[in-house]
């Protein structure tokens, strides 16, 4: 029987693991379908209550593409509780009785390039290390780039002349990534592209409104998981900043982690996943005088819940405002904008008073 991979959804990022794993696999690999209420549906129904959103996505995810015919699945998640995703996620699937097989890329919340090589080699015995290492190197500035022209539209979004422009540029990318032949090529796209998301017209506003988004990584970086939160925020002519993304998370956490505790005063631990970066990250928003913060996280994210009362101080002592939101299959998207709403009126309000 043929190999059909898949592997969950988390923002743009199934482009470069598309790439790769085609690349690397020699076999199909499938298009996940779109996180909808019934993936959310699935993945609640089948997992424990008190587990965290994540899980319950990416399972409803699997459920629905071994639905469709996949029979091997890729888990690409470490660092807190996701890290035992694949285990749990794995039993429930084969108890519910799909047959297939499961394979974890991402353990410790690192890539470590040797251990991808030798999970791939299960899925490809022929596979070689020259091609895996050429092709993962790829990958990796495939995912460089993204992040590098995502973190510029997200300052410059909520400002664009004519909607629609960065959207449409940055698909164009995306979709010409999947064609990439080597790195000279995904080189020369990336600047082309870059050349032209510069090149679109923005608005002159005299004073921009800055808000910092953090949080927990998953509910940050997938739309769906956070309801769109930050084309929410553009609609308010916001420039955005996000630190959170997959460069980060899998090639730098791990030293600028130890940084990060070096300069907090508040911090002696690391407090498990993402906790002790969105402390950093909140001292860096205030330091550098924005306008307001967003924190974010799925409902029983407890490194999260560790960091906020930290947060929530800090934010207080240096008068700056911070909303909290906690995500999860019963959030409602018009409560979420309406916060939302509520937030930006108050800091232009600050704003234009001070």
């Amino acid at each position: 029987m043929d190999r059909v991979i898949a592997f969950p959804l988390m923002g743009n990022y199934h482009v470069p693991a598309k790439y790769l794993l085609s690349k690397i696999s020699d076999c199909k690999v499938m298009d996940a379908p779109k996180i909808t209420s019934k993936t959310i549906e699935l993945g609640s129904k089948n997992s424990p209550d008190f587990v965290c959103m994540p899980f319950k996505y990416t399972l409803g995810t699997y459920i629905e593409c071994l639905d469709m015919g996949a029979n091997t699945l890729i888990q690409m998640g470490g660092g807190c509780r996701y890290g035992y995703y694949s285990e749990l996620q794995e039993k429930i699937l084969k108890d519910l009785g799909y047959d297939f097989e499961y394979y974890n890329l991402v353990s410790k919340g690192y890539a470590d390039i040797f251990k991808i090589y030798n999970t791939l080699k299960k899925i490809n015995p022929k596979l070689k290390k020259i091609k895996s290492i050429y092709h993962f190197i790829i990958t990796k500035n495939m995912v460089k780039y993204i992040d590098k022209i995502e973190d510029y539209i997200r300052g410059n979004k909520g400002f664009e002349e004519v909607d629609g422009c960065f959207d449409k540029e940055f698909n164009d990318m995306l979709n010409s990534y999947l064609n990439n032949k080597g790195l000279i090529s995904l080189y020369l796209r990336y600047k082309k592209y870059k050349k032209r998301i510069k090149n679109i017209k923005l608005k002159k506003i005299d004073k921009r409104i800055k808000i910092g988004v953090i949080g927990e990584l998953y509910t940050l970086m997938e739309p769906f998981a956070n309801y769109n939160i930050e084309d929410a925020l553009y609609k308010f002519n916001v420039e955005v900043k996000r630190f959170t993304n997959v460069t980060y998370l899998l090639f730098e956490k791990g030293k600028k982690s130890k940084k990060y505790l070096k300069k907090l005063n508040n911090v002696k631990y690391k407090m498990g996943a993402d906790a002790l970066d969105n402390i950093y990250y909140t001292k860096y928003l205030i330091d550098n005088k924005y306008d307001g913060i967003i924190h974010i996280k799925s409902s029983f994210c407890t490194p999260e819940i560790g960091s906020m009362g930290i947060i929530n101080k800090m934010c207080e002592e240096n008068d700056m405002p911070v909303l909290f939101m906690s995500m999860d299959s019963n959030t409602s998207k018009v409560g979420m904008e309406t916060r939302l709403e509520a937030f930006y009126d108050m800091i232009e309000m600050r704003k234009n008073n001070g």
